[in-house]
């Protein structure tokens, strides 16, 4: 079945689409994706053949998540969200063990929420706290978008404290992250997140700020960026 599915995956490749893949998800030496390799697929193309290979064995998926390729890498965590729900335990386990191949912005927002978030909603959430002080940055970003499930149940708490760890981070996409996922609480309950913002958006890097006021009225958007002692971000 894996070599099957490679073989599907492979004859869908389209080398422009590659191309421009490069560039949207910052290959180039110093940039946060350096040395990935895409096929050039398109995302409804993968998920049309994650129903059909939604039963490929954990090891194969694993074995996937092993891949130089991105879009092998995205289809095997796919899967994984796929089998969640039949396998929890063995899921989880092997998406933790495997977060140095979760590494581009997009796996880790297709998979943590439906993973590892889903994992935690009635367990100890201690794993998430380890991840978010983690020296990987996408281990990082693990840690605050998984938060996405719980925001969906009105569950805000550990948003709120995981943003707090991360205000300091020095990347733009734990900033972006972040910042999307106190808007996304501010969505559910807007006093929770102006609490938030009263106190810490001094100190809040821009862009986190930014993401984190984008559904507030204007004149909350201008008092919150009023307060912002951050520079704008350069480039």
């Amino acid at each position: 079945m894996l070599d099957e599915l490679r073989r599907r995956l492979r004859k869908l490749a389209d080398p422009v689409r590659a191309k421009h893949s490069l560039r949207f998800f910052k290959t180039a030496p110093g940039q946060y994706g350096h040395g990935d390799r895409f096929l050039g697929l398109t995302v409804p193309a993968m998920r049309t053949l994650v129903r059909e290979f939604r039963e490929l064995p954990l090891a194969g998926a694993e074995a996937l998540l092993a891949s130089e390729w991105h879009e092998e890498r995205l289809v095997a965590l796919l899967i994984l969200v796929a089998q969640y729900r039949h396998a929890p335990a063995e899921v989880y386990r092997l998406y933790l063990a495997n977060t140095d191949r979760i590494n581009n912005w997009d796996l880790v927002d297709a998979s943590a929420p439906h993973i590892v978030g889903a994992h935690l909603e009635t367990r100890n959430r201690r794993p998430l706290y380890l991840l978010a002080r983690s020296k990987s940055l996408w281990e990082r970003r693990i840690a605050v978008v998984a938060t996405q499930h719980f925001i969906r149940r009105d569950d805000l708490a550990d948003t709120l404290a995981i943003a707090r760890i991360l205000l300091r981070d020095e990347h733009d996409l734990i900033h972006k992250a972040t910042g999307w996922m106190l808007r996304e609480a501010g969505k559910r309950d807007e006093r929770v997140l102006r609490a938030f913002l009263d106190e810490h958006a001094a100190a809040m890097p821009r862009t986190m700020l930014r993401y984190a006021i984008e559904r507030l009225p204007p004149a909350l958007r201008e008092h919150y960026l009023s307060r912002s002692s951050a520079s704008e971000p350069v480039g």
